[in-house]
């Protein structure tokens, strides 16, 4: 009777060294580049209890997650993202935390959703979140972070664009032309892109809006400059007074009331913008008011990150979350995030070239050509300190087999502990970035790396 071999989970990923060795890459970066802003570390438990997640997004969340009842009868839930953890933790600790602070982690999540190019079961996400400042410098500095980031991968600014948004000026939007049942309208504007002019409309007409409302809120999210933001927002201002929107009628007072609300709104994205443009991130960031997020808890700037074109998903995305914490039992305590997911970057960083080589690389391999191995394991401690990389024979064998692991290892020099042409305290090594023989003492042979 034949057995079935182990397969895979569908959605997951193996990770054999080559491949964790791109991930490593990866984590590195996205852990030095937080480091570099001061942004502390920290991580929570793989799986929390189901009601953080329902909490915050509702029940209809539960068909995308992995969710199961323990042995204590409890329903626990596979984490599908960062924010819901951290917001606990928050809440938690409310008054011992000094603000705001800046904290990042990489954790592993689950999401049951279909599996397909950029979007797996199971993946890996950088988070970065300021927590206690509403200051729109916060947003700023996750910019600032994200473009830093993504130029150490070696990306160059016109090959990814931050695209920001904003919900404030979206609902003071929807607040002017009055457009009943926002929370309706979100999800349609969301798919914008997605579903077509026609289907757009339909969901939009679905939710309560009339043709004139469809079409001055779509030439509002069509908006790619300041200029033309403001216009729209005074057009609809306008049209307001003239009495040409169905059931709004309103005074001079409230009429002024909403241009402020819409300007003051608009005028955070223009500080935002002269900021980045200011440290250097000009060319990062555009202005691109069909992203609206679909998660019902941002309150502010929002923002996605594509390649050039975006013909991928979205590298990452976040936003400005003021009432996350409040919603979930605690305190309002304003906060600010983003997450990265590993497999959109990892396919976007292999189009461009800009992975690293998944092959090991060992600076010293230790050999012996009378398979001496206490000399060996000797010999590799001395040149173990400091820091270096290496490795050598675990069982006796002949030289050429020992070289031939060595190269397969990646080794930049092969050191011998029994040459006979090294003098007392000397070793004789091969170099086989150039194939030439040396004999040196330790110190001259680290100096040769």
């Amino acid at each position: 009777m034949s057995i079935a071999i182990p397969q895979l989970p569908k959605g997951t990923r193996d990770f054999y060294p080559e491949a964790q060795r791109i991930q490593n890459y990866i984590f590195d970066t996205w852990r030095k580049t937080a480091e570099e802003f001061a942004y502390e570390e920290y991580e929570g438990p793989m799986f929390e209890h189901l009601e953080l997640y329902t909490g915050k997004s509702g029940e209809e969340i539960v068909s995308q997650l992995y969710n199961f009842v323990d042995k204590g009868d409890r329903e626990i839930a596979l984490r599908p993202e960062m924010t819901p953890t951290l917001a606990r933790l928050v809440i938690q600790k409310a008054r011992e935390l000094k603000k705001p602070f800046k904290w990042f982690s990489m954790p592993r999540l689950f999401r049951y959703e279909k599996a397909q190019k950029g979007r797996l079961r199971e993946f890996f996400q950088l988070n970065m979140d300021i927590i206690g400042t509403e200051s729109i410098y916060a947003e700023a500095d996750l910019m600032a972070a994200i473009a830093t980031m993504l130029r150490k991968f070696g990306l160059k600014d016109g090959e990814f664009a931050i695209g920001v948004s904003s919900r404030k000026l979206l609902a003071t939007y929807l607040d002017e032309i009055g457009a009943p049942n926002p929370a309706q309208v979100y999800p349609a504007l969301d798919r914008r892109l997605k579903i077509g002019p026609e289907a757009f409309a339909k969901a939009l007409a679905d939710a309560g809006l009339t043709d004139l409302q469809v079409k001055l809120l779509d030439d509002f999210m069509s908006c790619k400059s300041f200029e033309e933001v403001r216009h729209s927002i005074n057009e609809a201002l306008k049209l307001i007074q003239d009495g040409k929107i169905p059931n709004r009628i309103l005074d001079g007072s409230e009429i002024g009331t909403l241009a402020e609300n819409a300007h003051k709104a608009l005028q955070e994205i223009v500080e935002l913008f002269a900021t980045l443009e200011a440290a250097g991130y000009g060319e990062c960031v555009n202005l691109d008011l069909s992203i609206v997020r679909g998660l019902a808890y941002y309150t502010g700037i929002v923002f996605e990150v594509f390649d050039k074109g975006k013909s991928m998903r979205a590298i990452a995305g976040g936003g400005r979350y003021d009432s996350l914490t409040e919603k979930l039992g605690g305190d309002r305590i304003p906060g600010v995030g983003f997450g990265m997911g590993d497999v959109v970057l990892a396919d976007l960083l292999r189009e461009h070239n800009l992975l690293p080589s998944p092959k090991q690389s060992v600076d010293f391999y230790i050999a012996s050509f009378t398979n001496d191995m206490k000399k060996v394991f000797e010999a590799a401690q001395i040149f173990r300190a400091g820091g270096k990389t290496v490795s050598h024979p675990l069982a006796s064998m002949k030289m050429g087999k020992q070289l031939d692991q060595a190269n397969y290892q990646g080794a930049k020099i092969v050191v011998y502990v029994d040459g006979d042409k090294a003098a007392a305290g000397e070793f004789e090594y091969k170099d086989l970035r150039d194939g030439t023989m040396h004999v040196g003492n330790v110190e001259a042979i680290k100096a040769a790396l």
